[in-house]
């Protein structure tokens, strides 16, 4: 597998540009939105323009290519998703990390994201395994992966702190190159409709 790279995914909905400080207001005006977004992550974007740099920082460290979600047709950043877990000679990478403004959830916002990301991953860097993970407790993110083609692996218990001092169990799913085809069928049928 090739390593990805910082490069511009565009759809017709959506662009994936890779994130940068031009993106904070619109970001941080989509995290304003409802704090409760983020309630199941370990992001604090949502406390407001004081989060910004560690966000930024965060996102822009080595090991990840992460993203702002972009709408196309006015060029305003709705929310982030990232690559991590990024293992070219395993031929694997993670999605996640991805959150969007309430405003733009249950849109073809997301599912765009995701079809962008994962044909990316399968057909121009020749991954073998795609990853993503939510919380236990998230149970709408886990409908949303598995609607997606995201075959459930298992639970890592207690797996990580989050801000709130709460000790959060992480569902894990992959998706296989040879389930790819079905799956972005799967993605292109919901973004036709």
């Amino acid at each position: 597998m090739k390593a990805p790279e910082r490069v511009t995914l565009a759809g017709r909905h959506v662009r994936l540009e890779p994130i940068e400080e031009r993106h904070r207001d619109d970001l941080l005006a989509a995290a304003a939105e409802d704090p409760a977004t983020f309630r199941y992550t370990l992001s604090e974007l949502w406390r407001g323009a004081e989060a910004w740099p560690a966000y930024l920082a965060n996102a822009l460290q080595a090991g990840f290519v992460t993203w702002s979600t972009v709408l196309a047709e006015d060029g305003r950043a709705i929310g982030s998703t990232r690559f991590g877990d990024i293992s070219p000679a395993d031929g694997r990478l993670e999605i996640g990390w991805t959150w969007i403004a309430p405003s733009h959830q249950r849109t073809a916002a997301n599912t765009e994201a995701k079809l962008l990301q994962l044909t990316y991953a399968f057909e121009e860097l020749g991954a073998t395994r795609v990853a993503l993970k939510t919380d236990a407790r998230n149970e709408r993110s886990q409908l949303a992966i598995e609607r997606i083609g995201g075959v459930r692996e298992g639970v890592l218990r207690h797996h990580m702190r989050l801000p709130d001092g709460h000790l959060r169990d992480t569902v894990y799913y992959s998706i296989l190159a040879d389930e790819w085809p079905a799956a972005k069928a799967t993605l292109q049928l919901r973004l036709d409709r």
